[in-house]
């Protein structure tokens, strides 16, 4: 049974989703029964005539018995002894009586999880008579101890969110068919886990133990480990040794301990040789440790105190693509020019919410997401960008960069730039030199009052474009400028100063933002050059009830919402409200 394959990079939607930002389901399986295979040429013996428990679901010979979410408070009595897969789970059972259990002679997969289970409802061998069990799950129950005897044909225990601060030697100890193992979520500290939990199980390739109280790296390891998950603990020291034996990892999950520097040395990866995924965030780190494996792919360090970025601490992870560095303290002098020198397959950099001044020098030369959001960069020089050809999304929201220090070559090498945000920033116009290829351009929440001229020629390929909370009027954009876009499908102009809709707006356009103006009035022909428009939001500008000219809206096949609601419209219909309720008085008198 093969649990571990090679790390595709699904892996990164843990990137995007994980949001620095909170905490993920610890894993993911099947709580399926498994489907037996049938013989063709086997001759399939009568089937018996089974007594299938009341609410449950049973097979027709009764090797499946599925009695989930039924409200049992005590374990079934009446199951056929033939029984190979039995669901429990989402019950109301607090103990199981031995002999209704172990005479289940055939069991293989046991589910159990979600219900009341104290370790004093689970004898210590309950389990043991079970020789056929492969699948135990006791997951989120109310155990203070893990079973000190399980059978040694288990495949797979989970035992997570429990209340477990003991496991035996022979809990998991000469169980040579183990593959993973589930404990997150309890209540371990280093004295429950004994020195050889693992004796004789060297197969197992899944370990789960984040969310406890362990201080240290447990000892002795199964070597076959490919996923280790110690996330959620109070780890301070990793030895150099603890994980020279582990040559398969693949994956390995530090973040949210107590991790210093200090704690770690240049060996301590250094014989994880197969190793992609590393999560070192929200520790305690002032600099990148040393020795890390050179096929890491995924490197998480966010949400550290990392200052610097020395010249070789990155340079031989020669398969690194995405690296996650946001949420720490670099300025851009603490990062070495040469510090991501031959990584030709680094393309993801992540280094918001750091002290940078200045975009960094010597970036990774195929990066092609780059993100700079929340820094203090107070210009973009003309050679800031000068390698990075491939880049595709630029990000330097929220800093503190004014028009006048925008160079108006900055951008002239990024001819592959697809998405740009300058968000956030100290801008009172739109900057010169706008790479041509761009198709979201957000500028929103500047200062911005003017377009210059020709600032959007040959932008034939964008189709978003952001421009809420600034300072625009209409005499801020010059001629012809939404001639230019002649792809553009979203236009947000709001939170300005609009005192009516923008003439000749693209044919494309489907989306228009127009809502906290100072718009008094719609004129009959404000959209004939949108035909193809979808919706239009106009609420909180200047408008009355008869402000809207008729026909305004007439010819708009597509129009699919119309949002024109604002405090002065609200006002009218109250008065016309008023009005008439007043003259049905009178025609009642």
């Amino acid at each position: 049974m093969q649990l571990c394959t090679p790390l595709l990079l699904f892996t990164w939607l843990l990137v995007t989703s994980r949001k620095v930002y909170g905490q993920e389901k610890e894993y993911d399986y099947y709580l399926e029964l498994p489907e037996e295979e049938e013989n063709p040429d086997e001759p399939k013996p009568p089937y018996q005539t089974v007594l299938c428990p009341t609410d449950c679901k049973c097979s027709q010979e009764g090797a499946v018995i599925n009695c989930a979410g039924v409200d049992l408070r005590e374990f079934p009595t009446n199951l056929p002894d033939i029984t190979i897969h039995l669901s429990l789970q989402n019950n109301q059972i607090e103990d199981i009586p031995p002999e209704d259990l172990t005479r289940l002679y055939k069991l293989e997969t046991l589910n159990l999880q979600n219900n009341r289970l104290t370790s004093r409802g689970i004898p210590d061998d309950l389990f043991e008579r079970l020789e056929n069990l492969n699948y135990l799950y006791l997951a989120n129950n109310k155990l203070s101890l893990a079973p000190r005897f399980l059978p040694n044909t288990l495949i797979s225990a989970d035992f997570a969110a429990n209340n477990i601060t003991k496991v035996y030697e022979m809990t998991f100890g000469h169980k040579p068919n183990l593959r993973s193992v589930y404990l997150h979520e309890n209540k371990l500290s280093d004295d429950g886990i004994p020195e050889n939990v693992f004796n004789h199980s060297d197969n197992v390739e899944i370990l789960i133990l984040s969310s406890n109280f362990l201080k240290y790296v447990p000892e002795n390891l199964p070597p076959a480990l490919c996923k280790l998950h110690l996330q959620n603990n109070r780890l301070e020291k990793i030895p150099s040794a603890a994980f020279k034996h582990l040559t398969g990892l693949r994956e390995l999950y530090l973040l949210n301990n107590r991790l210093t520097n200090e704690g770690m040395d240049n060996e301590t990866f250094t014989k994880l040789n197969k190793l992609e995924y590393l999560d070192l965030s929200s520790n305690n780190l002032t600099h990148i440790p040393g020795g890390l494996p050179r096929n890491i792919v995924i490197l998480h360090l966010e949400k550290n105190s990392i200052r610097s970025v020395s010249e070789d601490v990155l340079t031989q992870i020669r398969n690194l693509e995405y690296l996650l560095l946001h949420n720490n303290k670099l300025r851009a002098n603490g990062i070495h020019p040469d510090a991501f020198a031959g990584l030709k397959k680094l393309h993801t950099v992540h280094l918001y919410n750091n002290l940078l001044e200045k975009v960094p020098p010597g970036l990774p030369r195929r990066v092609k997401t780059l993100m700079l959001l929340h820094n203090q960069i107070s210009s973009i020089s003309k050679n800031d960008f000068a390698t990075t050809y491939l880049l595709e999304d630029l990000n330097l929201s929220y800093n503190k960069i004014v028009s006048s220090t925008v160079h108006k070559d900055a951008f002239r090498k990024l001819r592959l730039l697809k998405t740009l945000e300058i968000s956030g920033n100290i801008l009172k116009s739109v900057p010169y030199g706008l790479p041509k290829n761009l198709e979201i351009l957000k500028l929103k929440d500047n200062a911005i009052s003017t377009f210059p001229h020709d600032t959007l020629t040959g932008m034939t390929k964008l189709k978003e474009l952001y421009l809420s909370n600034n300072k625009l009027k209409i005499s801020s954009f010059y001629t012809g400028a939404w001639a230019e876009l002649s792809s553009l499908q979203l236009l947000d102009l709001s939170g300005n100063q609009l005192s009516y809709i923008p003439p000749d707006l693209p044919e494309t356009l489907e989306y228009l933002y127009l809502q906290n103006n100072k718009i008094v009035t719609v004129a009959d022909n404000a959209f004939t050059s949108t035909p193809n428009i979808k919706g239009i939001f106009l609420r909180f500008n200047l408008m009355t009830a008869g402000s809207l000219m008729e026909g305004a809206f007439e010819g708009l096949e597509k129009l699919q919402v119309l949002d024109i609601e604002s405090h002065l419209t609200k006002a009218s219909r109250k008065k016309e409200d008023a009005e008439s309720e007043e003259e049905e008085e009178e025609e009642t008198e």
